[in-house]
Formats: C-alpha cells, sequence, structure tokens
C-alpha cells in the first residue's frame, strides 16, 4: 500500500540568499536517492521558510520492487570432470550460492556461447520505511553548503543548528536520527505568533495545518502575498511600487508570515540622486521603493514584517526611525562628494592598487581612455569624448557615496561629471560602462558609453590573461566570462563593426605585463576565449552547436560577422536541402583531405562527362552571383543560392568517378571539387552540419 511521505527539518534561521538553492537541492537528492533505491513515487513539493526544509512525496511505494538476479557460474566442461562429478569450481559455485552440489545439473543453462551452472533468484523488496533515514541523511549531507556550522556538542554540520525533525509516512512517525534529532511528527509553528509544539496530522494536511499556525510553508505563496500586498498599499497612495524580483525572492525568504507595511521618510531627502535612496532602502532596509506615475521616486517605502503586529504603527514607526540615519548618511555623503571634482579625485586612483602587476587604478584608466578613443571609431563615438570619459572612468570609486553603496558605481559618477560640467555624452558614458551588469540587462546607447564599455572590458580580459590569472574550472574571480558575454552583446546588439582580434592587440600592447615576444600569444588565447562564449550565448537563443561551428571553423575575428553568418546558416539549416548539402560538402573535404594542399586550376579541355561540365559552368556562374552577397553581408541570400546547386552536385558524385586513373583528369575534378568547396566556405563551412 503506499503512503504519503512529509519530511521537514527545523533549523535556526536560513540564510536568505541560501534558501532557494538549499529547497531545490533537497527536494533534487531526495528524489536520486529513491530512484537509486528504485522506490516509485507520486509528484514531489518543496516547501521552505527561514525556518524549515519540508518536501511532501505523494503515494510512496511501501517497498522497492523484487529484483531478479542471474548468478553465472563456471562452464558445465569445468564444473564437472570426466566422471561428470563437481568439481572444486562446482562445490564452490554451491556453497556460494546455498544450493545442493548433487543438484547442480539442475542449474545449467546457455549464456549463449556455452553451457555453464547459473542461478536466478528473486530478491524481494526492501520495505520503503527502512531505507529513508539513509536517503534524507545522504540527502542532507550532500547540500551546497558554502559554510557548514556545529552547535553545542554535536558533531553534525549543517548550514545553521538543527532544533526539530518530521518524518511522517502516512499516519506513523518514523524515529530516524536526523543530523543528531530524533525525528517525530511533531513541528513548530510561527516562533512568536505560534511558539508550542505542533502534532503533524498527516502529509498532505501539512500546509494547510502550518497555515494555521502563522506559517506559510510555499514560496511561491509567500512571494504572491508580497506583491499583492505591495501593490495594494503603493496603490492606495497613488504611487507604484517597484518590485524587483531578486528582492521579493529575498524577502520571501525572510519571513513566514508576511505582513506588507507603509512607512515615509523626510521629502527633503528627495533632492539625493534616487539611485542612492534606493540603494538605502533596497540593500539595507529590504524595503521597496514607490514611484509616480512618471517613475519619480516618492518618499514612501513599504517593509515587509514577520509578525501580524496588534500595534502595525509601531513597527512602522520603528522602520521610519531607521531609515532616517541611513538616509542622511547618503545625503551627506552627497553633498560631500559635490565638493571634489572627478578630476581631483582621478589624481587620488594613483594610490589605489588595481592589481599588483598591472599597476593603479589611474594606470588603468590612462589605458581604458587611450584604448576608448581608438574604438570610437568603430563606435561613431567623438574620439576626445571617449578618452576623456576614460579618463574619469573610475573617479567615483574613491568617492564617499561609492564607498558606502557599491552598487552605485558608475551611477554616482554620472552625477558627478554633471556637476562637474562636463559634457552630458562624458557623463552618459561614465553610467553605462558598466551595463550590461546581468544577462538581459540594458545595453549602453551613447557611441561614448559604447567605446567605453567596449574598451574597460578589453582591458581587463586582456590584463588578466597576461597574468596567468585566467578562469579554471568554476573559479572566475575577475568575472571574466561576465565581461566577455557583455562584450558580445555590445558589439552584435548595438552593430558594432570591429575586428577583435586586432581591438585585443591594442589593449594588449599597453600593458607592462606584455612583452613583444608574448603578444600574438596573448592575443590568440584571449580572442579564442571570448569567442567561445559565444557558444552558450547562442544556446540560450536556440541554435544549435553545430550552426555555430560552421561558422567557427573560418576563424573569423569580427563577432558582427560572426553573428550574421551564424544566424544565416541557422536558417539555412531548416531547409529540406541542408542536410544532403551539409553532406555533400563534408564528402568533398574527405576527399581534399588527402589530398594536396595546393590550389589547382580547372583545365575546361579536361572536362569529359556532362555532369562534370554543368557542375563547372554552375560554380562559375554561382560565384559572380555570390562574391557580391559576401561583400555586403547579405548571407541569408547567398545561401539561398548556394542551396540551388544540390541537384547539380547529388548528379555529379553519381556519375563522376572523382579519383580517375587518368591523372590530367583526376586532378582536374578535384580543382573542381576545391572551387566548390570555397565557394560554400566563403559563408561557412556547412560540412559541420552533419554530425552523422
Amino acid at each position: 500500500m503506499n503512503n504519503d511521505l512529509l519530511i521537514e527539518i527545523g533549523v535556526e534561521e536560513i540564510p536568505p540568499k541560501a534558501l532557494a538553492v538549499l529547497s531545490e537541492a533537497f527536494k533534487v537528492n531526495v528524489m536520486e536517492g529513491l530512484q537509486r533505491q528504485r522506490v516509485q513515487s507520486g509528484p514531489i513539493t518543496a516547501y521552505a521558510t527561514p525556518r524549515r526544509l519540508a518536501l511532501l512525496i505523494e503515494d510512496l511505494d511501501c517497498q522497492s520492487p523484487d529484483q531478479q538476479t542471474v548468478v553465472w557460474g563456471p562452464p558445465i566442461k569445468v564444473a564437472f570432470d570426466d566422471n561428470d562429478q563437481p568439481t572444486r569450481a562446482a562445490a564452490a559455485f554451491s556453497k556460494k550460492n546455498a544450493l545442493p552440489l548433487d543438484k547442480l545439473r539442475d542449474y545449467v543453462e546457455d549464456d549463449g556461447q556455452q553451457n555453464k551452472l547459473c542461478v536466478r533468484k528473486t530478491v524481494p523488496g526492501t520495505a520503503t520505511n527502512t531505507l529513508l533515514e539513509e536517503i534524507i541523511n545522504q540527502a542532507l549531507s550532500a547540500l551546497p553548503i558554502a559554510k557548514r556550522m556545529r552547535w553545542a556538542k554535536s558533531r553534525d554540520e549543517f548550514v545553521r543548528p538543527v532544533r526539530w525533525a518530521v518524518v511522517l509516512y502516512g499516519d506513523q512517525a518514523l524515529s530516524y536520527n536526523i543530523l543528531g534529532i530524533t525525528a517525530s511528527n511533531t513541528s513548530r509553528g510561527h516562533r512568536f505568533h505560534s511558539p508550542d509544539e505542533i502534532v503533524i496530522q498527516s502529509p498532505r494536511g501539512y500546509q494547510d495545518q502550518m497555515h494555521k499556525h502563522f506559517v506559510v510553508t510555499s514560496v511561491d505563496d509567500r512571494r504572491a502575498t508580497i506583491r499583492a500586498g505591495v501593490e495594494a498599499l503603493a496603490q492606495e497612495q497613488g504611487g507604484k511600487a517597484v518590485i524587483s524580483e531578486a528582492l521579493l525572492e529575498e524577502v520571501a525568504a525572510l519571513c513566514e508570515w508576511p505582513v506588507p507595511l507603509l512607512g515615509q521618510f523626510d521629502e527633503a531627502f528627495l533632492d539625493i540622486p534616487a539611485e542612492a535612496l534606493i540603494s538605502a532602502m533596497r540593500r539595507h532596509q529590504k524595503y521597496f521603493h514607490v514611484v509616480d506615475d512618471n517613475g519619480k521616486l516618492l518618499p514612501l517605502f513599504i517593509t515587509v514584517a514577520n509578525i501580524d503586529s496588534l500595534d502595525p504603527a509601531q513597527v512602522i514607526g520603528g522602520n521610519e526611525r531607521v531609515i532616517r540615519p541611513r538616509l542622511a548618511d547618503a545625503a551627506f555623503f552627497y553633498h560631500n562628494d559635490l565638493k571634489v571634482s572627478l578630476q581631483e579625485r582621478r589624481q587620488k586612483l594613483k594610490k589605489v592598487v588595481y592589481q599588483a602587476q598591472l599597476g593603479s587604478l589611474f594606470e588603468k584608466t590612462e589605458r581604458v581612455a587611450a584604448l576608448s578613443r581608438w574604438l570610437a571609431t568603430a563606435t561613431g563615438a567623438d574620439p576626445l569624448r571617449a578618452e576623456r570619459a576614460g579618463l574619469l572612468c573610475k573617479s567615483d570609486l574613491i568617492s564617499d557615496m561609492v564607498g558606502e553603496f557599491d552598487d552605485l558605481q558608475g551611477i554616482m559618477g554620472r552625477y558627478y561629471a554633471v556637476n562637474d560640467g562636463e559634457h552630458p555624452t562624458v557623463a552618459r558614458a561614465l553610467y553605462e560602462q558598466y551595463l550590461p551588469r546581468f544577462s538581459g540587462d540594458k545595453l549602453p546607447q551613447e557611441p561614448e558609453g559604447i567605446a567605453l564599455a567596449l574598451a574597460d572590458r578589453l582591458d581587463t580580459l586582456v590584463g588578466i590573461f597576461s597574468i596567468g590569472q585566467q578562469p579554471t574550472g568554476s573559479k572566475d574571480p575577475f568575472a571574466l566570462r561576465r565581461a566577455s558575454l557583455g562584450l558580445l552583446r555590445i558589439i552584435v546588439q548595438s552593430r558594432i563593426d570591429v575586428d577583435l582580434k586586432l581591438a585585443i592587440h591594442q589593449a594588449a600592447k599597453q600593458l607592462p605585463t606584455v612583452d613583444s615576444s608574448s603578444l600574438d600569444c596573448l592575443c590568440e588565447q584571449v580572442h579564442t576565449y571570448i569567442l567561445e562564449r559565444n557558444v552558450s550565448a547562442y544556446k540560450e537563443q536556440g541554435i544549435r552547436i553545430e550552426s555555430y561551428n560552421a561558422v567557427a571553423a573560418l576563424d573569423l575575428s569580427n563577432p558582427l560577422d560572426i553573428d550574421a553568418r551564424v544566424m544565416a546558416v541557422h536558417r539555412f539549416s531548416q531547409r529540406p536541402e541542408a542536410l544532403a548539402l551539409a553532406s555533400a560538402n563534408k564528402r568533398v573535404a574527405n576527399i581534399l583531405a588527402k589530398q594536396a594542399d595546393q590550389p589547382m586550376a580547372i583545365n575546361p579541355a579536361a572536362l569529359q562527362d556532362d555532369a562534370e561540365i554543368v557542375l563547372a559552368k554552375a560554380i562559375q556562374e554561382m560565384q559572380d552571383k555570390v562574391a557580391p552577397l559576401i561583400v555586403e553581408r547579405e548571407y541569408n541570400q547567398a545561401l539561398e543560392l548556394l542551396a540551388e546547386l544540390h541537384e547539380i552536385i547529388d548528379r555529379f558524385f553519381v556519375e563522376i568517378m572523382v579519383l580517375a586513373e587518368d591523372p590530367e583528369i583526376r586532378a582536374n575534378r578535384i580543382a573542381l571539387l576545391q572551387q566548390l568547396r570555397c565557394l560554400f566556405l566563403d559563408v561557412a563551412d556547412i560540412s559541420l552540419l552533419n554530425t552523422s
């Protein structure tokens, strides 16, 4: 008979940013443990709050299935002697498998090659309740906990001290040892609203029963409650709550009984940049901010309490008292920073080490400024303004405001540049240099901002590679993967026509760690690393790796051109004739790989058969049509034309023996295939679309 299973691990408050990861990992680990034991179940639901990780497993089999085993023994000629008596090998097999020695002839089977001793047994399944303790403990020990802790005299380790454990299988409480705690059917409710013990009546009734004790066990339900409550409070004030998904996730992981509350702050604080106020509210206090219909910040905030207070005004007042000094600090830092220009701050960067081998932040800005000016031609920027933005790009890092709120780097640089009277495009570029910050983030729009964003990333990538600190495995302390992906996104989506190898070379020449002997090797290494990020980027877009590999085989260095080719090949790969053409190209490539690697000219007089004459003429005509399309990067049209060759190519291979006995005819046909191959390689190596 199947039963539902409830597992709950009660702990001290789990770090909010770890809650979702641990909850999902716990679910996956238990599922895998059950699968290893071949125990089937229905749906598995994960619950998580700051004080508990829980799983509801529906319709769990009461035992693992019976298992059929086959044990093969020695061959008959080894098991029995010439007198048909059991040998020592047979006796050993008999003893090992508890078989009567005189009945071994009953256990002979053909294994497909010869007759052998063989015993088949049915091993009864194991009761699920005897398997679960090990499964649960293994699942907990395998959780991705960055830093485990011990508590009291226990030698067990977990993310936080474990206070109770529930393992309820149907109506049976299983008294397992879970991280030093004897499991039962007794849980705890909300720390303040319902601190007493709760006897869980049934696994499926767990969620409703906990809700009666002020615990919303579902993370999704808490998120929905918070979102609805926050939006409603903002609307009551004629505003709109700005709900960051990351903040919503974190707040939902901080409470078991969410109660949104509206607070206010002094309007005088609105004189300082809104981003500073938002950072103070969001990062330090986990508040949601409110804006008007025009997106202007209102002097309101919404906090989420973990208690349904009898006097909410007291809770709101406490939060208002807490946020006031935070905002006052931000106002002080801002007004104090305005007294010193970015140019003056830049001189102080000489004392700030960027990286021991790469020099100071001042030296980095010198390199970035020069590279920004070089890139200005490609981005359409004013070279002098791009250079100016590069010189000032790190000055705000030593401001008081960014020192307190590090997420405001670039943002405050823009405000301070405006205050200093810098050109608006320079000010904008100081902000845009950090875009995109994450996958899906907006891109820089100003040509100067694009140039600066590219220059900063290129200097970082080439610099870190030059000192041998490139990413290894999962370690990427300088975020070079993100820098590479951002670099490629900017180039492609902003349509920047730039040769990446030249840009990398330009960046490398400025570094103190690079000499002429290592320059080319370093540039090739960085170039390869950056373009390898394309694999994951295109995969996210649903583009098969074969389409990218077909273009990557050409060893190109212009990301915009590479993208145009990849998109064209991806589109071409959907055509019905694509596979046939890919196979034909693969065949051509295989034939040419075995020939002398030198270009040969076609001798029209040596063309004998109609199939090769037709192909030669078609290639010539196609070269004239495709060449201008390649120049204009009209790769879709080029491949559409090349697709017309598939019947002519098929006929050629059906009727023509390429490697003819006559050396002149053979050489001519190989030259014909060379031209055909080059015609397709002008776009991509589509032979790589054929993975068979």
